[in-house]
């Protein structure tokens, strides 16, 4: 049986943030954020969602601009970015058809976030590379 106390002290010293998504058993295992931040934390997608906010793209436009991305990563991953509300995906009657993506509302209003988090990785990208650095040659 665990002890009452526990489960208190696990939830107590977590993010207020994520406090309201703290388990009983003190995790996050269910934590309906997780699936959210896993998408935007997600390298392609968030090139993707910046590569976007210039303009709607057509899928080679989109390829060209992300180069190392393969065909069907960015396949997958525009589903899954549409999936989740924030690209839309609009099909032009042309032969061949062609395919244009462009951000939702809802992927517009990611961008201000975004844009924090990507100022701050720019900030301390050194500090980070480092710190790997460090890292490396304490370990091997």
């Amino acid at each position: 049986m665990r002890e009452p106390g526990k489960t208190r002290a696990r939830a107590a010293s977590a993010s207020p943030v994520l406090k309201p998504y703290v388990q009983e058993d003190g995790s996050l295992g269910n934590c309906p954020i997780r699936g959210v931040l896993d998408r935007i934390g997600d390298k392609w997608s968030t090139l993707l969602i910046l590569t976007l906010a210039e303009r709607p793209h057509r899928f080679g436009e989109l390829r060209r601009a992300i180069s190392d991305i393969s065909q069907r990563m960015l396949t997958q991953t525009l589903r899954e970015l549409q999936s989740d509300g924030l690209i839309s995906r609009k099909v032009h009657p042309t032969t061949p058809p062609s395919v244009e993506y462009a951000l939702t509302p809802l992927g517009r209003s990611l961008l201000e976030p975004l844009s924090h988090l990507i100022r701050w990785a720019d900030d301390n990208h050194q500090s980070i590379r480092a710190a790997r650095s460090k890292f490396e040659d304490e370990t091997t």
